[in-house]
Order: structure tokens, then C-alpha cells, then sequence
């Protein structure tokens, strides 16, 4: 486990390091076109229920992506994060104006406020179709390397049980998030497949 850890740990630093040096109007460009690829992804466009991450400096830009979900009439859902634990919940969001109404958490991203018991949460109801992931690395096998708090793992293990099973799952991801290998332990869950701008 210890080895694990640190594995992770080492490769965490490397990629923030090479993230940090991609400036932003290169992440912008590139979250284009992570986003253009979504779009025409049939697993997009096929799913009704879409969970979407509201992204931290570092990840790519969801925007344009939750703009998409809305005019396409599908029902989206943005996580709250439990600091204290590794609970997360899928809320949904009803439009982009509601958005800017959402409080800041200490990452600097906004979330539905911990009060804020009025909220569809997704596994409560129909589940989900599809969750697009953050993260801070990927391989080509589908393993992922989250920021260590089991979130996403977490939750897609309580979509197991719902009625509707996993939800598809896709990662968008800067090219620089690329590893050869991530190392994993036996309770990260695989992603379906993770979306980056290769060199077509």
C-alpha cells in the first residue's frame, strides 16, 4: 500500500508539474477540442442523464460542455464534494444561470451548498447516463489518477447498486495528462475511455 501511495504520489507531482507549464489559452484551445470530440461522441449523444465536473484551474474547461447539455434538452448534474469524507453526491443543475449562484468552496470551484437539501440527487431518482470525470492523469487502459480522495470511485461503486448499474464513463483530459502507466490499487474503478486531443 505504502509503495502504492507514494507511486501515486510522485507521478501527482510530475503531471501537476507539466499541467502547470501548458499556458491557458493552450488549455482553452485544447478543451475545444476535447469538447468538439464529446459532441459528436454517440455515448454523448445518446445519454439523457449527464453528470459534468465544474473544473479547477488545472482541468479541462467545462463550460462550453454544460452550454451543450442544456441546449440538447438532457438533464445535468454537477457534484457536490463532503471535504471531510469521500462522499460526493450528483446534483442537478437546472440551468446555466444557476451556475454563478452556487457558492465557492475552498478549491475554488462552486458547489451546491451543504444546506441545499432541495436537489434532485441522481441515484435518488433515475440515475445517470453517462459521468464526465476530472482527474490528474490517465493511461490508455482506462486507469485513472484521481487527487487521492476516492470521490469518483466512491460514487461509482453506489451506481453499482442503483437499478440503472454504472453509468459510462468518459475523462477529458489535456494531453499532458497522458502517463504510460498509472499505478492502481484494487479499489480505483476503471474509466470507459478518456477523451484528449491525440495527434490525428
Amino acid at each position: 500500500m505504502a509503495a502504492l501511495r507514494a507511486a501515486k504520489q510522485a507521478l501527482r507531482r510530475e503531471i501537476k508539474g507539466r499541467v502547470a507549464a501548458v499556458s491557458d489559452q493552450e488549455k482553452l484551445r485544447q478543451s475545444r477540442v476535447v469538447s468538439q470530440k464529446l459532441f459528436r461522441h454517440p455515448k454523448y449523444l445518446s445519454s439523457q442523464r449527464v453528470a459534468v465536473f465544474l473544473n479547477m484551474h488545472d482541468e479541462v474547461r467545462t463550460d462550453n460542455i454544460l452550454q451543450d447539455i442544456f441546449k440538447r434538452g438532457k438533464v445535468c448534474f454537477i457534484p457536490r464534494y463532503f471535504t471531510k469524507s469521500s462522499r460526493m453526491d450528483m446534483l442537478r443543475l437546472k440551468d446555466m444561470e444557476e451556475v454563478k449562484t452556487l457558492p465557492l468552496t475552498s478549491w475554488n470551484i462552486r458547489q451546491p451548498a451543504d444546506e441545499d437539501h432541495d436537489r434532485e440527487e441522481a441515484l435518488t431518482t433515475g440515475g445517470l447516463d453517462l459521468i464526465l470525470m476530472p482527474g490528474l492523469g490517465f493511461d490508455k487502459k482506462g486507469n485513472r489518477l484521481g487527487r487521492g480522495k476516492g470521490f469518483y470511485d466512491t460514487y461509482l461503486e453506489r451506481c453499482r447498486t442503483h437499478p440503472k448499474g454504472k453509468p459510462y464513463t468518459i475523462a477529458l483530459a489535456f494531453k499532458e495528462q497522458l502517463c504510460a502507466e498509472v499505478p492502481v490499487g484494487e479499489h480505483d474503478i476503471l474509466i470507459d475511455e478518456a477523451l484528449y486531443e491525440d495527434e490525428e
